[in-house]
Order: C-alpha cells, then sequence, then structure tokens
C-alpha cells in the first residue's frame, strides 16, 4: 500500500513539472511574439 502511495505522489509530482515546463513555453513563445510584434512595429512607425 506504501509503495503504490509514493508510485501516485510521483506521478502527480511529474505530472505537475510537466504542466509548468508547457505553461512556461507557452509563456515564452507569447512573450517572444510581443517583442517581436512591438519591434515590427516600432520600425514602421519610424519610417514615416
Amino acid at each position: 500500500m506504501i509503495g503504490l502511495s509514493v508510485a501516485v505522489g510521483r506521478f502527480v509530482e511529474a505530472l505537475f513539472w510537466a504542466i509548468l515546463r508547457v505553461a512556461g513555453m507557452v509563456g515564452g513563445v507569447a512573450l517572444l511574439g510581443l517583442v517581436l510584434l512591438g519591434a515590427l512595429w516600432w520600425l514602421i512607425r519610424r519610417r514615416r
């Protein structure tokens, strides 16, 4: 019974870290996109 409890705990911990990793990647991609969009807008505005 204790072995099963440890296995479930490790599974939940691995799931938690996987969710955080995916959220971090999505956040990083979104942040990069916003920075590129801002740089593009700045370049277009500067030309006029």
